[in-house]
């Protein structure tokens, strides 16, 4: 929703009321989370961890574990229903361990299906492969991926932000601002029906 002229001349912000779900387990890279998880509340939104045990997941940072976080649900207790739109965010480890877990596989296909935006920055874009949903997608990712995006269907471009459909990817944690941008700006338009599993 755009602020008039008036608004913004008194310091009134709009905010969105949306329900965000950021999938994630043991490994995260750090800042991808806890990037766009702030601008999202700071526009607003309730943002929800959600992950595959339910339990405290451990985040990757500069090489080293870093900081536990609490997680809200387990994805067997939450469905895309529950949410306006869902964020994956990258790490090594992470994407790894979610691509192998089919609850995870579902919950993301869902939004899809229901044609939801989905955001995932670096290699958050690796359950997506599995997930089988990148087939005539433009999008972008940590370079050493553009193969396997290429594989699974998807036009790998090498841009520090691309939206295709409601579908918002990024490269890497040096180009998060461009990211959460873009992130809150395709969840505040909502549903995009050329959005598709």
């Amino acid at each position: 929703m755009a602020v008039c002229d008036f608004c913004k001349e008194f310091k009134i912000i709009y905010t969105m009321k949306k329900k965000i779900a950021i999938l994630a387990t043991n490994g995260f890279e750090e800042i991808e989370l806890t990037s766009p998880k702030k601008a999202l509340e700071d526009a607003g939104a309730t943002v929800h961890i959600i992950s595959p045990s339910g339990e405290s997941i451990r985040a990757w940072n500069d090489g080293n574990w870093s900081e536990t976080y609490k997680v809200d649900h387990a994805v067997s207790d939450v469905s895309a229903s529950d949410y306006n739109s869902l964020m994956l965010p990258g790490g090594v480890l992470n994407p790894d361990q979610l691509r192998q877990d089919d609850a995870s596989i579902g919950f993301i296909k869902d939004f899809f299906k229901q044609h939801k935006p989905v955001s995932a920055i670096c290699h958050g874009i690796q359950p997506l492969i599995d997930a089988d949903v990148l087939n005539g997608r433009k999008l972008t990712s940590y370079p050493s991926l553009q193969k396997d995006i290429e594989n699974a269907g998807g036009n790998w471009v090498n841009e520090e932000v691309v939206v295709d459909e409601g579908f918002t990817t990024s490269r890497t944690p040096d180009d998060l601002d461009a990211f959460n941008a873009k992130l809150v700006e395709e969840v505040k338009e909502g549903k995009h029906e050329e959005q598709h599993a």
